[in-house]
C-alpha cells in the first residue's frame, strides 16, 4: 500500500510539472487582434498623416515601410492597408508559430530579405517589427550569434558622435549589434542591426546576456540570434510588392525550420547548460 501511494505521488508531481511547463509556455502568447482582409495600396505621405490620428495605425504603417516617425514625413509616398484594425503581426511576414521551435525558450530572427525580426518562445511569436540592416558598402553578417554585453547607451565605433541607445552586441569582434538608430526605409547601416527605439527597449529587456568567468571566458552565452536571407539593393524596396500580392513577402514556417535547423542543436546545448546553473 505504501508503495502504491508514493507511485502515485511521483505521478501525480511529474504531471503536475508538466501541466505548469505548458501553461507557462502558453501565458506568454499575445491575444492578437485578425483584420477582416489584408491588402495595401499607396497613399501620399503628408495627407495619410494629415488625416490619421490613431497612434495604433500609425506605428503599423511604420512597421510597413520600415522606418520610424522622424523619416517617414520625409518619404513621398507610403503603403498603407486597407484595414488597418489587426494587430501588427498579421502585416509583418514572419509565422506566428514554428512547431520545430518548441523547446527553444527564447530566440531572435533577423530577415535581410524582408528587412523585420520575430522573436519567440517555445515556437510562439512574441514580437516582431521593422529593422533597417546593413546597407550594400557594410552586409550584415549572416548566420547564429548569441546576444553577449549590452549598454543603454554607447558610442558607434564608426563615428564617435553616433550614439546607439539601447545597444545589444552580438558579434563581439565585429561590432555587430541590434540598437536604436534611425530607420530611412532601406538598409543603411555600418553592419549593425537598427530599430525603433520601443523594439530596441523592449529587445534589450527580453534577450540575455553572455556569463562570463573573470571577465574573459564565456561561461554561458545568451539569447540565440539567427539572421539570415540577402537583400536586393538594386531593386524596388521589397515591400512594395505588397501592392500587387499582399502575400509577397511572407516567410513560412518550413523556411524557419530550414534556417535554424543547422544550428538547432547547438541552440539548444546552450539552453541547457543556462538552465542547468539555476537548479
Amino acid at each position: 500500500m505504501k508503495k502504491y501511494i508514493l507511485i502515485l505521488s511521483i505521478f501525480m508531481v511529474l504531471t503536475s510539472c508538466k501541466q505548469e511547463k505548458r501553461v507557462i509556455h502558453k501565458k506568454v502568447v499575445p491575444t492578437r487582434v485578425k483584420p477582416k482582409a489584408v491588402s495595401y495600396h499607396f497613399e501620399k505621405t503628408k495627407s495619410w498623416l494629415a488625416t490619421t490620428t490613431d497612434s495604433t495605425k500609425i506605428w503599423v504603417a511604420l512597421a510597413i515601410n520600415r522606418t520610424d516617425r522622424a523619416n517617414i514625413v520625409k518619404m513621398d509616398s507610403i503603403i498603407v492597408p486597407t484595414d488597418l484594425t489587426g494587430d501588427l503581426a498579421y502585416y509583418l511576414p514572419f509565422p506566428l508559430e514554428v512547431a520545430s521551435l518548441s523547446d527553444v525558450s527564447k530566440i531572435i530572427f533577423f530577415s535581410y530579405a524582408t528587412q523585420t525580426f520575430a522573436t519567440y518562445e517555445y515556437g510562439d511569436l512574441i514580437r516582431t517589427g521593422p529593422t533597417n540592416m546593413g546597407r550594400k558598402a557594410d552586409k550584415t553578417p549572416t548566420g547564429l550569434f548569441f546576444t553577449n554585453w549590452k549598454a543603454e547607451k554607447t558610442t558607434s565605433t564608426f563615428n564617435d558622435e553616433w550614439d546607439l541607445k539601447w545597444n545589444f552586441n552580438v558579434a563581439n569582434k565585429l561590432g555587430v549589434g541590434f540598437h536604436q538608430y534611425e530607420l530611412p526605409g532601406y538598409p543603411a547601416s555600418h553592419s549593425c542591426l537598427r530599430l525603433q527605439e520601443r523594439d530596441a527597449k523592449y529587445l534589450y529587456d527580453w534577450a540575455e546576456q553572455w556569463v562570463l568567468i573573470n571577465d574573459e571566458t564565456i561561461k554561458f552565452k545568451g539569447t540565440p540570434v539567427v539572421i539570415f536571407g540577402s537583400y536586393d539593393f538594386d531593386a524596388p524596396k521589397p515591400w512594395y510588392q505588397l501592392v500587387s500580392n499582399p502575400k509577397a513577402l511572407d516567410i513560412s514556417e518550413a523556411s524557419i525550420e530550414k534556417e535554424v535547423q543547422p544550428f538547432l542543436s547547438k541552440i539548444l546545448a546552450e539552453q541547457e547548460k543556462r538552465a542547468n546553473s539555476k537548479q
